[in-house]
């Protein structure tokens, strides 16, 4: 009669050949510390963790600085988007100063300076055009209180976010402008991925 084999025994028989690599699981666990670094210094808005930033880099073994700096740019680099809020807005500016020093290029800092007046003119832009929206809409939407009013017999008042028709409209029209601005973004994503390789 045939042995049974445990599951625990056919994946150890499995996996026997499997040998793990030092140097891989050294470069791994080195690129985690640089992303959490990056995340940390996202979060942060003091100017005191930018140093920390460098610090940490040039702190690290020789053989570790590469695999640190690459975790540290690609969750900087991720961070890179158009934002939605002003706290958006801080932490892709945080994003743009932590690739600078990453980076550490002029040509980078000029397109640094850039993007934040340009995100800076977005969002400006997308304020106005919200305003616009919304009166735009104002008409429509107290056609709707009126006709709600009536058929429940007391005044409503409604969020022009809660009218589905609004929110098509709405979004229609700021992915008009973000279209506009999204080539930035990519520009930006690319100069840094450029520079950052050499």
């Amino acid at each position: 009669m045939a042995r049974i084999k445990s599951a625990i025994e056919i994946a150890l028989e499995r996996t026997e050949s499997v040998k793990s690599d030092k140097s891989s699981i050294s470069f791994f666990e080195t690129r985690q510390k640089g992303k959490k670094l990056a995340n940390e210094f996202l979060d942060s808005s003091k100017e005191g963790s930018k140093q920390t930033l460098q610090n940490e880099v040039k702190n690290a073994e020789k053989t570790e600085q590469a695999s640190l700096k690459q975790g540290i740019f690609d969750v900087l680099i991720s961070a890179l988007k158009l934002p939605d809020t002003e706290e958006d807005l801080a932490r892709v500016e945080n994003a743009a100063r932590g690739l600078q020093d990453i980076i550490n290029n002029n040509k980078f800092n000029n397109i640094a300076k850039q993007l934040s007046q340009v995100l800076r003119q977005f969002m400006d832009e997308t304020a106005q055009y919200e305003e616009a929206i919304k009166r735009q809409y104002a008409p429509k939407l107290k056609q709707k209180e009126e006709e709600i009013s009536r058929r429940i017999g007391r005044p409503v008042s409604l969020d022009p976010f809660q009218d589905p028709e609004f929110v098509a409209f709405y979004n229609q029209n700021m992915n008009a402008i973000k279209a506009n601005y999204s080539p930035v973004i990519n520009q930006a994503r690319e100069a840094a991925k450029e520079l950052f390789q050499q």
